[in-house]
């Protein structure tokens, strides 16, 4: 496969997630409608969340890479799932899809009522699904026109979706809102990192700083993580969010309990950008309240500008740093 780096996008300004979505720019150039979500020039569409596959099979993804924000959760046996959020653009093809989950509706409750695409549920979870502040978008209730298997994958890492006729039939999804985070400099509590290594029971990802691109690529259980496009998946933002994952009501056909990862609360978590991993704290009160990123003295952790990662797990991840006299390859931080 042929990698291709993504380009970047420099910005006059520092641009809060709390103001309007516009940025002024010097110059006497125009208003720029900014992606509240990235930061970045884009539209503030209407708010989609997408279900992945994120086992070995299912790689490659087809259109990770241009979500706006990804989730990795833990499910069943320790493995993990991704889910998409996009906003600014939403690709015509998504692949694999995959069926939802109980964490899925707490994480999800921060951004309003997004449309929320996947393959099905368990029949237990249906009446909590449509409870929930959600457009139902998933392949239980639209045509093989628009789920369909891809020959070329093996199912059940098969089921792709068109998303254009989709959307079409859903005006009611609201538009993005802002869930929390801002964008600015560097703290200067960052530490210069190489490498972390998040792990669940049966699944790890490692970041790995790469210059050349200006972003943490990953590497999915050893294996470079890249897209049917080519492309490195990874971000300059990446925060690994240590959550409580304790085992729900729900299960998947042959027995797995289901975990839930607790976003509700307050905990530690790690901003991974610009080469560097910096300590922050998180706290959200409710399901619907944006999440708080702070550093240890209270002042706001500033992310940088572009895709977001949130990788929840419930291990503290190992760092490798430079091999300086500060620092020590292969530990964590403290």
């Amino acid at each position: 496969m042929r990698f291709r780096a993504l380009g970047a996008i420099s910005l006059v300004a520092v641009v809060s997630l709390s103001s309007c979505g516009r940025v002024n720019f010097s110059h006497g150039a125009k208003d720029q409608v900014i992606n509240v979500l990235t930061g970045l020039p884009g539209k503030n569409g209407p708010v989609v969340a997408v279900k992945f596959d994120d086992t070995r099979e299912a790689h490659p993804q087809d259109g990770v890479e241009r979500a706006d924000v990804v989730f990795v959760t833990e499910v069943e046996g320790g493995l993990t799932r991704l889910m998409a959020i996009y906003s600014s653009s939403i690709p015509d093809q998504l692949a694999p899809i995959r069926s939802a989950r109980i964490s899925d509706i707490d994480i999800l409750a921060q951004f309003g009522k997004a449309g929320f695409i996947y393959s099905g549920s368990q029949k237990k979870m249906r009446p909590i699904l449509a409870n929930a502040n959600l457009v139902n978008m998933s392949a239980e209730r639209n045509p093989p026109s628009i789920f369909f298997n891809d020959p070329q994958r093996i199912t059940p890492y098969a089921m792709t979706v068109r998303t254009s006729p989709l959307l079409a039939k859903h005006p009611e999804i609201e538009k993005v809102k802002a869930i929390g985070y801002s964008f600015g400099k560097l703290s200067k509590e960052s530490r210069p990192v190489i490498e972390a290594l998040v792990e669940w029971p049966n699944a790890r990802y490692t970041l790995k700083w790469n210059s050349d691109l200006g972003k943490f690529v990953t590497d999915h259980d050893g294996r470079p993580n890249v897209s049917t496009s080519g492309e490195l998946l990874g971000s300059n933002c990446m925060i690994i969010q240590l959550v409580e994952i304790h085992p729900s009501e729900f299960h998947d056909k042959v027995g797995g309990i289901t975990p839930k990862s607790t976003v509700v609360g307050n905990g530690v978590a790690y901003l991974l950008r610009d080469g560097t991993v910096t300590k922050m704290k998180w706290s959200r009160q409710t399901p619907q309240s944006p999440t708080k990123w702070s550093l240890d003295d209270g002042s706001p952790a500033f992310f940088a500008n572009g895709q977001v990662w949130f990788l929840l797990t419930d291990k503290e991840p190992k760092f490798k740093y430079p091999s300086t006299p500060e620092a020590k390859s292969s530990t964590s931080q403290k």
